[in-house]
């Protein structure tokens, strides 16, 4: 059964003793990005920050480790990727209310203030605090069909953002689209601290762009999305957002939005961005002002965006290579240029066809590795001994120049985000097809033999 909303899943994990509250003073500016660092490192439990310097607590860690996300999306880890590949095509539209508890409390014209949120600040080089957590949503301007995603804005004005969506990005699209129209501006919403899974939904990939994402989001959650109209702005948003922050984005007046830690792990430079001001605010009574650290692998964004990306791999690629059984796209990479593909061939060099196809992907990972199905995708150590000992070098590596790269990537080439292009590389780290190989030494049985004296949890 899916969780209602922020709070439902919250005191899903305080029951599960996977929520600490912080009384003393935790400071927005850096302090907060500290905290919730160490906690990932340490695996630790949602974090919620009582005395931040404004009037509400702030909430970090919902997505922070792969526990979590399993718990949000009610699903088994060795089954998470079929399922959730099988779930999103069985989408379930969202239905209309008219009143919301989103909507509790309305904050509009000179009472905006974006200074009295605890937006963070996470590194010393980000342009200023940002917002990494709200799920923008907005509507294709000639079909009206919805998307939700997942866009840095930076709080630079009393009440404006600069916010950063490539063209390729459906908001970029949307966003010229509407240019192409002749509107000088579009309405968005930028909602705060919702159900886990609408989260979930942003980060889903091989879908085209005429997809719902209000269905794709019912389909995770398994029943409807319940929806309610903004105040100012003709947008949808869920009921039971924590806060909703209802924007107008002008394309004739642009800022300096930026550096930022982004996801590769490096810093971004600044450049000039349209705004987004804000119309109002709305919030629910006692609202939780949720909270995302993203920078240096890993961290939360990383944790978020690894199942729907995995699966979304996962489904394209089985559809093409039915004998693939798991791969990881791994958090260390920025969930996009390391992947591991473990597969059963079918016949001789067929891990290779599946290399090219992993190229051509739109994950666009640099590095490319297929075991065979023996191996624990997600452990490094059995991945290594795959690569040490069932690799030649000058056989199993493929190399391929110029192939369309992550724009973020400091290592790729191009004067602009959408011309950068990198090398990649393939590795067939597969035993050789229909001849015997070498005998692996293993101890038979050892992970169902019964040893009290030693934890399997220790």
């Amino acid at each position: 059964m899916a969780f209602y909303d922020l709070r439902d899943f919250l005191e899903s994990c305080r029951k599960e003793n996977d929520l600490i509250e912080v009384d003393r003073y935790v400071d927005v500016n850096l302090e907060m990005g500290k905290a919730l660092k160490k906690s990932y490192a340490n695996n630790g439990p949602v974090i919620i920050f009582r005395n931040n310097g404004t009037d509400y607590p702030a909430v970090g860690g919902v997505f922070g480790n792969r526990k979590k996300a399993l718990r949000a999306l009610n699903a088994q880890n060795n089954t998470v990727l079929p399922w959730f590949a099988e779930t999103i095509d069985r989408p379930i539209a969202p239905v209309m209310v008219k009143s919301a508890p989103c909507q509790e409390i309305i904050i509009e014209g000179e009472d905006v203030d974006l200074g009295k949120f605890p937006i963070p600040k996470f590194s010393e080089l980000d342009g200023g605090p940002y917002l990494t957590a709200g799920i923008s949503i907005s509507k294709d301007p000639e079909t009206g069909i919805a998307d939700l995603g997942h866009y840095r804005f930076q709080a630079i004005g009393k009440d404006y953002f600069g916010f950063m969506a490539q063209p390729f990005h459906r908001l970029g699209k949307n966003c010229n689209k509407a240019k192409a129209l002749g509107m000088k501006k579009f309405e968005m919403a930028l909602v705060v601290g919702t159900d886990p899974v609408l989260a979930y939904t942003c980060q889903v990939q091989n879908v085209p762009d005429t997809t719902d994402d209000w269905s794709l989001a019912g389909a995770l959650r398994g029943q409807p999305v319940e929806l309610v109209k903004c105040r100012t702005i003709d947008v949808e948003v869920p009921a039971t957002a924590e806060f909703v922050f209802e924007l107008e984005i002008d394309f004739e007046t642009e800022v300096s939005e930026g550096p930022l830690g982004e996801y590769t792990g490096y810093m971004t430079p600044a450049s000039e961005r349209p705004i987004a001001r804000v119309k109002a605010i709305t919030h629910r009574k006692d609202p939780y002002f949720q909270v995302l650290l993203t920078g240096k692998p890993v961290t939360e964004n990383h944790i978020l965006k690894n199942i729907p990306l995995e699966a979304s791999f996962y489904n394209a690629m089985k559809k093409q290579f039915p004998t693939i059984t798991d791969v990881a796209v791994t958090p260390s990479g920025g969930v996009q240029l390391y992947a591991v593909i473990a597969m059963k061939q079918r016949y001789a060099n067929e891990a290779r066809h599946v290399i090219l196809s992993a190229m051509s992907s739109n994950v666009r990972p640099k590095w490319i590795v297929v075991v065979d199905p023996d191996i624990n995708v997600h452990d490094s150590a059995e991945v290594e001994w795959a690569l040490s000992f069932r690799v030649d070098p000058g056989r199993d590596v493929i190399l391929v120049n110029n192939v369309p790269s992550a724009p973020l990537d400091p290592s790729s080439h191009g004067d602009s985000l959408q011309e950068k292009t990198n090398s990649t590389i393939g590795i067939d780290a597969t035993m050789p097809f229909g001849k015997l190989y070498a005998t692996v030494a293993e101890v038979a049985g050892w992970e169902d033999y019964s040893f009290p004296e030693i934890s399997s949890e220790r």
